[in-house]
């Protein structure tokens, strides 16, 4: 029985993860492998970032709740807030269209975003605990 409810666990997390990643490459107005496959470094670092990011917010949920159900609350509510941030980001930086600025292969730009990924990341998850 516990061997199943691993399996069963690490079949959603894995889930999850993917689910989140998808839905994070639907915010771009670009298609981000296509991006990355044609050598774009600034959309891969923030795809990485965001791989990271997602991978934090999942982890502190399993981590902290002990039935797959509330574990995907959490993880939910948290990725939420990650979605939010990338759009608070571009509002708070009127000068700069992120989506153009990565399309674009800015690396400094897709460095800043994957850092601020993370950032958030780590304090959404330290309220998920």
């Amino acid at each position: 029985m516990i061997v199943l409810n691993i399996v069963i666990s690490l079949f959603v997390i894995v889930l999850l993860q993917f689910a989140g990643m998808y839905v994070f490459s639907l915010m771009t107005p670009y298609r981000d492998m296509e991006e990355i496959n044609k050598g774009n470094v600034a959309v891969g670092i923030t795809m990485g970032g965001k791989f990271v990011a997602t991978a934090i917010v999942l982890a502190i949920a399993a981590y902290s709740n002990s039935s797959i159900w509330h574990m995907s609350l959490w993880f939910a509510v948290g990725y939420v807030c990650l979605l939010a941030t990338y759009w608070v980001f571009d509002w708070l930086t009127p000068g700069v269209k992120l989506s153009d600025q990565l399309k674009d292969g800015n690396v400094a730009v897709g460095t800043l975003l994957a850092a601020v990924y993370i950032g958030i990341a780590l304090a959404i998850s330290s309220l998920i605990i």
